[in-house]
């Protein structure tokens, strides 16, 4: 990428690449381009907090509503592993349009970062070999030249996709659901410099990791139902 794009030209070629994927539909794909102090931010708490829990809600069956209860309550919620990972900071590119030639920048970029999404149960189940459902990656190639990081969300194909048409469709989680999952990011790793009593994202991570006898996954139901981004 030359040094002569802005950033709103990559943004918008970062996003029109990820909308021409799967036949021009853009399913299974999610993108974005996060400016540096938000990554930086994110990255931090990551590395603090490097795993989570976070609730998609599930509309009940109708036969199984229970009349007498709230609406709130009668929303149930399937829970997914959040897991951060970090890799090696990318060179910084160079302005020649040689493949060759190697940076001499005295700067650095940040570690580029992977966070995994995977149902709890089966994480429960299969540990490590589980399969994530969603791979967010936060590329940081461009953190020092242009000031953002990019992002990319790849939802996992079903093992029932194949070749014909239509497979490009068959992915093992909604573009809803993936949505969701990549805007826990921000409800739970980019925190609010509000101050208050209130329960917040940084509360109940901060509890599930340093106090894990006191993590209570109502509230962070609750929390999660309210909370909107």
């Amino acid at each position: 990428m030359s040094n002569s794009h802005t950033t709103d030209q990559i943004s918008g070629l970062w996003t029109a690449y990820h909308a021409s994927r799967s036949n021009g539909t853009g399913r299974g794909y999610l993108c974005a381009t996060i400016p540096l102090n938000v990554y930086k931010k994110m990255e931090q708490n990551g590395r603090s907090y490097p795993s989570f829990v976070v609730p998609i809600p599930r509309i009940q069956p109708e036969q199984e509503v229970d009349s007498s209860r709230s609406v709130e309550e009668n929303i149930a919620h399937e829970f997914y592993f959040l897991q951060w990972t970090f890799h090696a900071s990318p060179p910084i590119p160079t302005a020649s349009d040689d493949p060759f030639v190697i940076s001499t920048s005295s700067g650095s970029n940040p570690q580029t970062s992977i966070i995994l999404f995977t149902p709890l149960q089966e994480y429960k189940i299969r540990n490590s070999f589980a399969t994530p459902y969603l791979i967010l990656t936060m590329y940081t190639d461009l953190a020092e030249t242009h000031g953002i990081v990019l992002l990319r969300g790849e939802i996992t194909p079903s093992t029932g996709s194949g070749s014909g048409s239509g497979s490009a469709d068959r992915y093992i989680l909604s573009q809803a659901d993936a949505q969701l999952l990549a805007m826990s990011l921000q409800k739970f790793y980019l925190w609010s410099e509000k101050n208050g009593s209130d329960l917040t994202g940084e509360t109940l991570l901060r509890t599930f990791h340093q106090n894990p006898q006191d993590f209570q996954w109502r509230e962070l139901v609750k929390f999660s139902n309210k909370t909107t981004i």
